[in-house]
């Protein structure tokens, strides 16, 4: 059964965070309220964090995994940002989108777009995201948790847990949040193009 955590909604426990982040570090598989709804993540270099998400949302290879990143120099690591596209994400961050662009070496290749060589990356506006980036110093490995059939991220914690129980290590409930996915935007190509319209007005790239 997965552990049930409930966290003040903008000003989270420290304890409790630590907590948190010491058994993602060991592994966990965490589901957790961000900026647009709950998403399911882990460790970015644990093999196993990615299969079990694959499992839960039932994904294909050609699925974009998101790197949750704390801020800017983390995503500037992690994908290639030209000015151009620097300025688009800067204008739109943190929030809730999620932007495909070219990878560098230090993603591993199994989290990349297998033709493409693409990942997601997203800087939250949210207290509990940002503290347990905080926490690890890393980014996270994440997938927006939606369901097979669903179009909407589950409201509370306790909806989650009774869903993926079995599945999951932790559920975190910090009270009730938005049930809109990020909006993802790819900009792997140079030029913008709104894959998913979601949380984020998408007109600033429409």
């Amino acid at each position: 059964m997965a552990t049930f955590v409930e966290v003040h909604p903008d000003n989270p426990q420290p304890r409790t965070v630590a907590q948190v982040v010491e058994r993602i570090r060991e592994g966990a598989l965490v589901a957790f309220p961000t900026d647009s709804g709950y998403a399911l993540g882990g460790r970015l270099d644990d093999q196993a964090v990615k299969d079990r998400i694959r499992d839960i949302r039932r994904l294909d290879d050609k699925h974009h995994y998101t790197l949750l990143c704390a801020d800017f120099a983390q995503l500037g690591q992690l994908v290639h940002v030209d000015n151009a596209v620097f300025r688009a994400v800067k204008s739109a961050t943190p929030g809730p989108y999620t932007f495909i662009l070219p990878a560098t070496k230090d993603v591993p290749k199994r989290l990349l777009h297998p033709k493409k060589k693409t990942v997601g990356v997203r800087i939250p506006d949210h207290p509990l995201s940002q503290a347990l980036l905080a926490g690890l110093g890393d980014p996270m490995l994440i997938s927006t948790l939606l369901l097979p059939g669903e179009t909407q991220t589950p409201t509370f914690g306790w909806d989650v847990k009774e869903a993926l129980d079995h599945q999951v290590d932790i559920v975190i409930d910090a009270g009730e949040v938005s049930t809109e996915p990020t909006t993802v935007v790819d900009l792997s190509s140079g030029e913008a193009e709104v894959a998913r319209h979601g949380a984020g007005d998408p007109t600033p790239f429409e």
